[in-house]
């Protein structure tokens, strides 16, 4: 199914993370076409520098950095406030891809990609992060999700989601009792038709560790074996991811 791209809002800035000049100059091109403001780092320090001049509404970071790489460049960013990532990574490195999504990367596109497909990305990105038409808290087994303020609380206590951590918990918060696939959710939460399953794998695991009282024997978002995962507003039994 084709996609039609969008146009971003005005003053949207991102900043692109790569040190192959080639790739880094593409993808900054096809950026500026469609409209948005464009910085560019060739290595982590240089990226958290521009980051902490003009910081950006998005980050393009490739996985594979000079000295320090695209982890802990994540992290640091992560560290001075909340920004969307989406990273690079090599085809076929599965486990690096793991790893991006475990340091909160909300999205991943695999070289060599269409640089036509990352704007698209860069647009369903965003566009979750834009604030969202007033709608009522949604609340739960001790679970409140604010939506438009795009703010959770667990019994008093703020957490810390990643934009799609927090769009999965507000869907299954919005759709209790049902039994949906990782292809669901990849169509529902992430908005595509098709991609890397591991990708929600990642983000229920993640989600689980932190709505969970214990991850290990999760109440909340349940395991139905051969199908999908299910969140139990009860919370009255469990199954192990």
């Amino acid at each position: 199914m084709e996609q039609q791209q969008s146009y971003p809002q005005a003053g949207v800035r991102v900043l692109v993370v790569d040190d192959d000049p080639t790739v880094a100059e593409i993808v900054s091109g096809y950026l500026d076409r469609a409209g948005y403001i464009v910085d560019r780092a060739g290595d982590g320090p240089d990226a958290l520098a521009l980051a902490a001049a003009h910081w950006p509404d998005l980050v393009v970071l490739d996985l594979m950095l000079p000295g320090m790489d695209g982890l802990e460049v994540c992290r640091r960013m992560r560290g001075q406030g909340p920004v969307p990532v989406i990273m690079l990574t090599a085809r076929g490195d599965e486990d690096d891809r793991i790893l991006g999504l475990e340091v909160g990367a909300d999205d991943y596109v695999t070289k060599p990609f269409s640089p036509r497909e990352l704007v698209l990305r860069v647009e369903s990105v965003l566009r979750r992060t834009r604030p969202a038409e007033p709608s009522k808290t949604l609340r739960a087994a001790g679970l409140s999700v604010d939506p438009a303020a795009r703010r959770a609380v667990k019994g008093g206590s703020e957490l810390a989601l990643t934009i799609r951590e927090f769009d999965l918990l507000a869907f299954f918060l919005r759709h209790p009792g049902r039994v949906y696939s990782r292809e669901d959710l990849m169509r529902e939460v992430w908005g595509w038709d098709f991609g890397d399953l591991s990708t929600v794998t990642v983000h229920v695991r993640r989600l689980r560790g932190k709505v969970e009282d214990d991850p290990a024997r999760p109440r909340l978002i349940q395991t139905v074996w051969g199908v999908g995962y299910r969140f139990d507003t009860t919370g009255s039994a469990h199954q192990e991811a």
